[in-house]
């Protein structure tokens, strides 16, 4: 007698996870039925939990939805409601609902992958998580202001630049944050689900500078409204909502905090008789990691230089890029990778651990064998002469041994 070997696997871990893809699809119980030729009434035993799977059905339906059978087979139950929430903040007249599907389910799958790595390796991601600010009744620029200097102050930063914004917000807050490859259009997403946490994803075809604004756009999100989903569209709105208008000026006040960046500004029209220069805005600009844009509209903000200049600049024709080079100020690089640093040394750890394969590893890191073995490569591996992965250091040795180890 033939075993089913889907039996080692709980059905009602599996039946919720294909119920949540299939809500990700936006696809009714009938209208999967249909396409693979079953009563509605067997997806609704299939999701319950009431009705085991055959194989068959599985390959079909992991198929039907565009996902690995291995994703469909994770161990316990998916995180409840994260596509959902997400599709529910693209507003039905968005062009890209349709399309962005993909993207979304991708950014759920990297966030859950995450989570998974972390228990393999036993190393939870510390979530020290502020209480959501309450802005409502308020001007929110006003607001933005007060809890970018609270939110500087919790984390001990100072009033300084903050160069390694992605690594902050990881370690010293625990939030999930991905680089990924968006439509244009796409700014960022945020989502946030008690098993997961906190989840951003920024675009990475935008330039870097931007991407860190989209990420302190996102973080003002998670820090007022932590349980409702955002998809960031570039000039999606005529007249802002109050949200929006928040995470905006949040993400400004944020990256480019009042007091340090008056105190510089004032250091310098000290030092400059006839008033700052476009180079002495470009250095600035550089020093902060923002935009030469957003440092100019930071600078009418705090009323440090006349509202209008940066039109006025424009409209001159400043090229910024070539300013940027004449002054030899290099272009900010930031990793480029989807997956952060933490991410990638977990999965070789769990490769270590004998708890991912070879052919895990490549999948979990977004590559091919050969691309994760340069993954491997770089975090100080070495390749045997047959091209399988070999250690050569062990990144699963506890730092503090015991007395009798």
């Amino acid at each position: 007698m033939n075993e089913n070997p889907l039996d080692a696997f709980d059905p009602r871990a599996l039946g919720a996870r294909l119920k949540e893809v299939r809500e990700a699809r936006g696809w009714t119980q009938q209208d999967v039925a249909k396409r693979l030729g079953f009563a509605r009434t067997t997806m609704v035993a299939i999701e319950k939990g009431e009705r085991r799977l055959k194989p068959r059905e599985l390959v079909e339906l992991a198929g039907l939805y565009g996902r690995q059978v291995s994703d469909l087979l994770q161990r316990g139950a998916p995180a409840e409601g994260f596509a959902v929430q997400l599709r529910g903040s693209i507003t039905p007249s968005a062009p890209i609902e349709a399309d962005f599907l993909p993207y979304i389910e991708e950014f759920q799958n990297l966030c859950e992958d995450y989570a998974r790595l972390e228990a393999i390796c036993e190393a939870p991601l510390s979530r020290r998580y502020p209480p959501e600010y309450d802005i409502r009744g308020g001007d929110p620029e006003v607001a933005a202001e007060d809890v970018a200097a609270s939110e500087r102050h919790r984390l001990a930063l100072g009033d300084g630049p903050l160069l390694n914004l992605r690594e902050t917000l990881e370690a010293d807050v625990g939030l999930r944050v991905f680089q990924m490859d968006l439509p244009s259009k796409v700014a960022g997403m945020f989502a946030f689900t008690d098993d997961l946490g906190g989840c951003i994803a920024v675009n990475l075809r935008h330039p870097p500078e931007r991407r860190r604004a989209s990420l302190g756009h996102e973080y003002g999100h998670f820090l007022t409204s932590r349980y409702r989903s955002e998809i960031t569209l570039e000039h999606r709105y005529e007249r802002r909502p109050t949200g929006e208008r928040f995470a905006e000026a949040f993400a400004r006040a944020f990256l480019m905090p009042s007091s340090g960046l008056r105190r510089r500004f004032l250091d310098l029209e000290r030092m400059r008789p006839k008033g700052v220069t476009h180079g002495d805005l470009c250095r600035l600009a550089h020093f902060y990691a923002v935009s030469v844009e957003a440092m100019t509209r930071r600078l009418e903000e705090l009323r440090l230089i006349p509202t209008g200049t940066w039109d006025r600049l424009r409209l001159e024709g400043f090229r910024v890029r070539e300013a940027q080079r004449l002054l030899g100020l290099e272009a900010l690089t930031t990793d480029a990778d989807a997956p952060p640093p933490r991410f990638v040394a977990l999965a070789v750890e769990a490769w270590q651990r004998a708890d991912l394969s070879e052919g895990q590893l490549a999948q979990i890191l977004r590559t091919d064998r050969l691309g994760a073995r340069e993954r491997v490569q770089e975090l100080g591996q070495a390749s045997s002469n047959s091209g399988e992965l070999q250690d050569s250091i062990d990144f699963t040795i506890p730092l503090l041994r015991s007395a009798a180890g």
